[in-house]
Order: C-alpha cells, then structure tokens, then sequence
C-alpha cells in the first residue's frame, strides 16, 4: 500500500492543520509543495476544486482540510484527536468549526493585505525551499499571481479591516474558552487546541512551524506586534512547543 501523499503550500495554515495532524498520528507520509498560483490546473484536474491540502490516500483524493483529519481520526485512532467522551468531542467539533470559518479566512486576508504590496517579500516567503530557478520565475510572475490572490481572497481595504476585527474577535473566544488545563476541551490536546494554533500560526510565527517564516515587512509586524502581548498568542507559542510533533514526512 504507497503512503499517503500530501498536496501542500509549505505557508498556508490551513495546510499546516493537516500536516500537524499526520505529524501527531506518527503517520509516515509523502509531501508534495506547490507553488499557489501555479497549482490551479494539477489541483483542478485531481479533484475538480482548486484548494489545497489535498490528500491522496490509496489513489483517492481527499480535499478540505476538516474531511481530512476526520478520515485520519477514523484510520489512525492512536492517539487521538477527537474526545472519546460525547460532550467533550461535540465541544471540539465546534470550536473546530468556529475557528475554520471565522479564524482561518479572517487572517489570512488580513495578513495578505498587509504583506502583498511587497512582492519582494511575499514571492520569497511563498517560494521557500524552492530551487533558485524556480524562485526567479515566481517571483517575475507574482505580480499576476498577485492581483488573482486579491481576487480569490477578496483582499480590500474594508474588507481587511473588518477581518482584523474578526481575528481580534477569535483571541477574545480563544482566550475565553481556555480550560484550567490550558486545553480548549478538557485536560488533554485535542483538535480543537491543533485547529487554533495552526490557524493563528502565520501570525504567532512559532519556531516549531515546519517551515522557515521569514521577517515580514513592518505592517504586517505592526499588526503582530499589537497582539503578542495577549494571553492566546503566548498560549500558541506554547501549544507548538509541547505539541508540534516530529515530521512523519518520508524523505524523497
């Protein structure tokens, strides 16, 4: 039976939500990094949509990151992910989706809004751990990559400002829902405490990110800046250094 092979861009964290979980499950995996922008027609034709991370497991594509970790909860129970008790798992199911849909587009619209006027930068970060030739093409044709990114993601003015609001909104929740624990449910790591602290990741930055994130340009800072005094960003910094696993990712 091959390994799962895992379709990726290296800096998204709806990706690295995936990544942390196959990781965290020990399950031995192949990656395959695409350049976004230039995934569109591979992504398309293997699954007739064009969001990554997909998921090939036994020749079937799997889109969307939550489908994902549910079907790796189902084959690979140990450890887990999901509360065995019911409450406690319709809990992190919630908050799971709370944080996909207000967190998880809020800031990268945000954070695109902030970081894609330097092309420069952007292109660079996008483009880790690509070879040389690969950098000086993507990086020539970002400016057009640029303007379909604005599109996709919608990235204006008042829309960037009312998702700052919103990932303001997701650390207040995130700060309000924290157990004496320091989990989100219960007194053990689940995927709820995995869903917010990938999601937040691009902005908290942590160490363990399996990536390099390079310095973002000073508005993007200014924006991280103005949060990493707040209880939720320590608590992502702290939830990625007790809990980002190991790679499971099988060498090339």
């Amino acid at each position: 039976m091959p390994p799962p092979v895992l379709w990726q861009f290296k800096y998204s964290h709806y990706n690295e939500k995936v990544r942390w979980a196959l990781d965290f499950k020990r399950v031995p995996h192949r990656r395959r990094s695409m350049l976004p922008g230039m995934h569109i027609l591979p992504i398309v034709w293997m699954t007739r949509q064009k969001a990554v991370p997909v998921l090939v497991l036994n020749g079937k594509p799997i889109a969307d990151s939550t489908r994902i970790i549910e079907t790796l909860e189902t084959l690979h129970p140990d450890p887990p992910l999901y509360p065995a008790e019911a409450n406690a798992r319709r809990r992190a199911l919630d908050l799971e989706e709370f944080f996909d849909e207000e967190l998880g587009p809020h800031l990268r619209r945000v954070w695109f809004y902030e970081v894609l006027p330097d092309a420069a930068y952007t292109a660079s970060q996008l483009s880790v751990g690509f070879s040389g030739a690969s950098r000086a093409v993507y990086r020539a044709m970002f400016p057009g990559i640029r303007a379909v990114m604005k599109l996709d993601m919608g990235i204006s003015r008042p829309n960037a400002e009312a998702s700052r609001a919103q990932v303001h909104a997701a650390l207040d929740r995130l700060e309000t829902e924290l157990q004496p624990s320091g989990y989100l449910v219960g007194d053990t790591f689940s995927v709820a405490d995995l869903i917010a602290a990938a999601l937040f990741a691009p902005l908290v930055m942590p160490p363990e990110f399996p990536y390099p994130l390079l310095t973002p340009p000073t508005p993007a800072a200014q924006f991280r800046d103005a949060l990493a005094s707040r209880r939720g960003f320590a608590w992502v910094t702290d939830i990625y250094r007790r809990h980002r696993s190991i790679s499971a990712e099988i060498s090339a």
